[in-house]
């Protein structure tokens, strides 16, 4: 037996390692094209090549690195939930509703990246990350802990 809430946890990782895929699959050629000698570079970060490929190259990378911080919480929390024996029904669902936003905040990033609509998808996002919180902190301080 396990519960549901792992789901989304799994399939947020599962789709932080697509887009691990993706920024190389955009970021190697970019770099391919503007002749850079990687076995040259030393000390660098991928900021670096924002000096030196297009920006489009890059947007891919940037939303890795976004879903290596908010999503750090989800993460914890929705184990949280799972060890209490609250991570079924609504807060499964609540998850979903996460990892979806979080999905088409990527999806939007990687490819057209218009600020305003992944301000909104990011805002959306958090939602569920306060409801999911919020939960959390009710199943733990509303139980018979001392």
């Amino acid at each position: 037996m396990h519960a549901q809430i792992l789901g989304p946890v799994i399939a947020l990782v599962g789709w932080s390692l697509v887009m691990w895929i993706w920024l190389y699959a955009r970021r190697i050629p970019a770099m391919r094209a503007a002749k850079i000698d990687v076995s040259k570079l030393s000390g660098g970060t991928g900021k670096d090549l924002k000096q030196i490929i297009p920006a489009q190259s890059q947007w891919p990378a940037d939303n890795y690195n976004h879903l290596m911080e908010q999503p750090t919480i989800f993460y914890a929390i929705a184990l949280a939930l799972a060890l209490m024996g609250q991570g079924d029904g609504l807060n499964a669902q609540i998850a979903w509703a996460y990892v979806i936003l979080r999905i088409a905040h990527s999806l939007v990033q990687a490819t057209v990246n218009r600020v305003m609509v992944r301000f909104a998808l990011f805002t959306l996002a958090t939602l569920p990350l306060v409801m999911l919180a919020l939960h959390a902190a009710m199943a733990f301080w509303g139980s018979t802990h001392p």
